[in-house]
C-alpha cells in the first residue's frame, strides 16, 4: 500500500476551503490529481455519492469510480474509489481553523497488484509533488472566490 500526505497552513478560511473543496465543479482548478469528471458530478456531496473520474498520476491516465464516505462541513470529506487494474485508493481531507487562515490536510492511501515495489515508491514520490501543487491551487482559488 503507498500513502501520500500534505499538511499545510492555508490563508484561506475553513469556510472558503470547504465552500472549495466541497464543490466538484471546482477539483479541476485545484486537485492536479484530478483530470476530469466523466459524468457530471452533483453540485453537493452528500455520503453515498457516486463520482466517476478520470486521474493522472505519474503521466498515467486511470479511470476511478470514487464513493463520497464521509461529508462533515466544514471540516471532513473522505472518498474512496476503486480504478483500473483493481487500484484501490481513498483520500481525506480535513480542514481546521488556524490563526486567520486554516490547517489544510490531504491523506491518500493507494493499493492494488500495479502498486508495488518501486511502482510504489514512484507513486508516492509523484503524489507528494502533486499535493504541494494541489495546496497551492486550492488556497489561491479559495480566496479568489471569498
Amino acid at each position: 500500500m503507498g500513502h501520500i500526505e500534505a499538511t499545510r497552513e492555508l490563508t484561506a478560511g475553513p469556510g472558503d476551503l470547504w465552500a472549495t473543496v466541497a464543490d466538484p465543479q471546482t477539483w479541476d482548478k485545484w486537485f492536479t490529481v484530478h483530470d476530469k469528471w466523466l459524468d457530471e458530478p452533483p453540485s453537493t456531496l452528500t455520503a453515498g455519492v457516486k463520482l466517476s473520474a478520470k486521474i493522472v498520476m505519474l503521466g498515467m491516465a486511470n479511470k476511478i469510480d470514487w464513493t463520497v464516505e464521509e461529508v462533515e462541513a466544514p471540516g471532513r470529506l473522505v472518498l474512496s474509489g476503486t480504478g483500473m487494474a483493481g487500484v484501490k485508493a481513498r483520500f481525506t481531507f480535513t480542514i481546521e481553523p488556524a490563526g486567520n487562515g486554516s490547517r489544510f490536510t490531504v491523506a491518500g492511501d493507494f493499493e492494488g497488484a500495479l502498486v508495488k515495489g518501486a511502482l510504489a515508491k514512484a507513486v508516492e514520490k509523484d503524489g507528494v509533488k502533486q499535493l504541494d501543487k494541489s495546496l497551492d491551487a486550492l488556497d489561491a482559488l479559495a480566496r479568489a472566490s471569498a
